[in-house]
């Protein structure tokens, strides 16, 4: 009886929801399904069926039709219309004899349809000839930079394209304001021969007499006008930021670019810079110009909070932060972070037991930038550290394993600009200090104060459309470290790092995105023979060497690589992409405990994958390939295939370890960007070839077509034994 109350309860739940939510098909009429455009050999489908007044009904969450959406009827007349609009769509897109064929109506169900719309192409227009006149007053130099912009815009041999065309007389006159012509007039006229199918374009220019900047008015500083309230931000860091001044040559790419210096220093909620443009233009062709802002609150305080719950630990902590936009004025951008955490260790995914030490984390930050520094467009930067946090990388620890904490502070100082809204470029000294304790245990007496210092070159290039949820373009980073020497500190290296980004629509709600790196480690003063030490690690038995041992062990886990995580490789937790060895002051201290664990090497029962946990590489390479799917208003998924190595040796791309893993994801968009969950696969065969599966790849010297398997290559944690890792973010991957 009581299942038989709970159905019936679930039954007239289900029922009510329905009522409420869910939408029936009008009597008579029928509901499309799908609408379809087929027989495209070159314009993409989507694109077109985008156009159309006939489409398919919603569904909820991607999934259910009928549901909180009304249906989407089919009419008759609309169809009709729809064979016209793709007509016209092809036309303008250089299929001038473009034909829509049928309009099929093809029934699914009793009240539910599909359509598809057959067209064809023809044969495609093209861009033949392209005549600039107007342009023989300017300059030798400034006539062929408008010539290269009309044949940009309408590249020769290129198929003839509506959109194009109409924006060509834009991108000839920003050739021309660009360099001092404010007052340019274009206008131009096309030709289309049907018969030859080619287009002809005259592009007509009045360039007007060279320009400069007249007044500079700085408008809405003070948001209060004439009441009590003073003005808090200073116009002359406005002024410094803006970096127009009376007299200047006329540019509209520096009005850009000064535009978004103005948002760059986060004090204005928009920006708007007006040329003053009559016609006929002054005398002395004086353009002044009037900016208007809207000034933002200048100090903020931030609150929230967040949960971390992985095979490594779990974890609670509090966000804290306070920011201030004008610091004892000039804009100067000041703010503090603290972000204090608890451990519930040794509580894990596949540890679901009660914490038994609770062990307090902290990461605290602070920065200062000062815009205008050294010169109008560069800011100079602060950045102290202070962490203190334990190295949880072990994802079986004993009991009887130590914790070892450390305390990190860190600092950085340098300068960073950004060139044309693309070009980021950031340059800076760090100096950090990594001072070892425990959270459980006694500290290895090896462990001692670690201080590495270094410059790094950060560059990153961005063409992409968009940042958070990018479609199209490319995006090109690099980084570059030199440690040690005559920068300080006990670690001697240089460390670089790039990586490329691809995305290429496939359709207006389908992108196909690809991402690649590659590091390098070249150390001088630690870990110069890797995979030999650690290959040894677990029979490491003098004094001298154990001290080595854990001094390089310690010196990798800041300076080498690592792969793995929601950002790289999806099917493999955070470290889980690594060179593996047994790890002394992480690992069971007394013999018993060692032979307990099975971490004698020539005891009965040995086990490597208990003791080997990732500890670092000198060569990395990543590949990343995933597939989104735009399905259904704020909700999207995706698929994707992750693949990496980091290898103990320098400059080693070992193209054999393959590290794959496969997996499906959901997006929802939120107004911080989208909230992601991907739960990634290891493929076994693809891992460590030519091993059947990580487990063979990790033991201790199995031969398999001539290769010998090693616990170096490691054993990743699993979640309850399955070989999968799941990410939760916000953010796309990359």
């Amino acid at each position: 009886m009581p299942n038989a109350t709970r159905l019936k309860t679930r039954a007239v739940l289900a029922l009510a929801f329905c009522t409420g939510a869910c939408s029936r098909v009008p009597a008579g009429r029928s509901a499309i399904d799908e609408v379809s455009v087929s027989n495209l050999r070159t314009v993409s489908s989507s694109d077109v069926e985008d156009k159309l007044a006939s489409a398919a009904s919603p569904k909820f969450l991607g999934l259910f039709r009928g549901v909180v959406y009304d249906y989407n009827v089919l009419d008759d007349s609309s169809l009709q219309r729809d064979l016209a609009r793709v007509e016209r769509y092809l036309r303008g897109r250089g299929f001038l004899d473009a034909k829509a064929r049928a309009g099929r109506v093809l029934r699914v169900s009793g009240n539910h349809v599909r359509i598809e719309i057959v067209a064809e192409e023809g044969p495609p227009t093209v861009n033949r000839e392209i005549t600039v006149s107007g342009i023989d007053p300017l300059p030798t130099e400034m006539r062929a930079t408008v010539t290269a912009a009309a044949k940009k815009a309408l590249p020769p041999g290129a198929r003839f394209d509506e959109v194009a065309f109409k924006k060509a007389d834009s991108a000839v006159k920003r050739a021309l304001t660009d360099h001092g012509y404010a007052f340019a007039k274009v206008t131009s006229a096309g030709e289309l021969d049907n018969a030859a199918h080619v287009a002809d374009y005259t592009i007509t220019v009045v360039p007007g007499p060279p320009a400069k900047l007249g007044a500079v008015t700085i408008v809405g500083l003070d948001p209060d006008g004439a009441g009590p309230r003073r003005q808090e931000i200073p116009e002359s860091a406005v002024r410094r930021a803006l970096n127009l001044a009376e007299g200047d040559t006329y540019s509209t790419a520096n009005i850009e670019s000064a535009t978004q210096a103005l948002l760059d220093l986060q004090v204005f909620s928009a920006v708007d810079i007006t040329p003053a443009l009559p016609d006929p233009p002054p005398e002395g062709a004086r353009v002044s110009i009037t900016v208007h802002v809207e000034p933002t609150r200048l100090r903020q305080l931030k609150m929230g909070g967040g949960t971390e719950f992985d095979v490594f630990k779990t974890e609670l902590h509090i966000l804290a932060g306070w920011e201030n936009h004008n610091l004892f004025g000039g804009l100067r951008d000041f703010s503090v972070d603290a972000k204090p955490g608890l451990v519930l260790y040794p509580t894990r995914v596949d540890n679901l037991t009660h914490p038994t030490n609770p062990l307090l984390e902290e990461h605290f930050r602070m920065q200062l930038r000062q815009p205008g520094f050294l010169e109008a467009r560069t800011n100079g930067f602060i950045r102290p550290e202070l962490n203190v946090f334990p190295l949880l990388v072990a994802p079986d620890p004993s009991t009887a394993d130590p914790v070892v904490g450390y305390v990190k502070a860190k600092g950085t100082v340098g300068v960073d600009r950004t060139f044309l809204k693309r070009l980021y470029i950031s340059l800076g000294y760090t100096l950090q200090a990594e001072d070892p304790f425990t959270y459980v245990g006694a500290l290895d007496a090896a462990l001692g104060l670690l201080v590495i210092g270094y410059p790094q070159l950060v560059t990153n290039l961005d063409f992409r459309d968009s940042a958070v949820r990018p479609h199209k373009g490319i995006y090109l980073g690099n980084s570059l470290q030199v440690a040690g020497g005559p920068f300080g500190g006990d670690a001697s290296d240089v460390r670089i790092q790039p990586e490329v980004r691809t995305y290429v629509p496939l359709g207006k709600h389908v992108t196909f995105a690809t991402r690649a790196s590659f590091g390098l480690l070249f150390n001088s003063t630690y870990a110069k023979n890797w995979q030999t030490e650690l290959a040894g690690s677990d029979g490491m038995q003098t004094t001298q060497g154990l001290a080595t041992l854990q001094r390089d062990v310690e010196t990798m886990y800041f300076r080498g690589f690592f792969s793995g995580g929601p950002n790289t490789n999806r099917g493999f937790p955070l470290f889980g992409v690594a060179p593996y060895g047994v790890v002394p002051f992480l690992n069971p201290a007394t013999a018993g405990e060692q032979v307990v664990k099975n971490c004698v090497p020539t005891a009965v029962g040995y086990n490597p994958s208990e003791c080997f946990i990732p500890v670092g590489g000198s060569t990395l390479w990543e590949l990343s390939n995933e597939l989104r799917f735009q399905v259904s208003g704020p909700f999207s998924v995706a698929s994707f295939c992750d693949m990496g190595d980091v290898s103990p040796n320098q400059a080693d791309i070992r193209l054999t370890h393959l590290h794959m893993s496969c997996g499906l994801g959901g997006r929802y968009d939120t107004p911080v960007g989208p909230i992601r969950i991907d739960v990634g696969y290891r493929i076994q065969p693809l891992q460590v070839l030519p091993f059947k599966d990580e487990t063979q790849a990790a033991a201790d010297n199995v031969r398999v077509g001539g290769v010998s398997s090693s616990p170096v290559n490691g054993t990743p944690p699993t979640i309850f034994g399955a070989p999968i890792a799941l990410s939760i973010g916000i953010g796309e991957a990359f």
